[in-house]
């Protein structure tokens, strides 16, 4: 499992690290906390990109 900060999440998907704050703030975004720190792992990272995916009613 990978883990990546608010800088790099902010990075791959082509947004502001403010954005990545607000979806952390809303729960849009999940993360974890060690310490003090707070990261995303690619887990959280492709559960809120496939929610933002539409839903197939074919």
């Amino acid at each position: 499992m990978q883990a990546y900060t608010v800088e790099q999440v902010a990075e791959m998907l082509s947004i502001g690290r403010d954005k990545v704050y607000y979806l952390l703030r809303t729960q849009q975004l999940k993360s974890i906390k060690i310490g003090k720190l707070r990261r995303i792992t690619d887990r959280h990272l492709a559960d809120f990109v496939s929610s933002l995916e539409p839903i197939d009613e074919a």
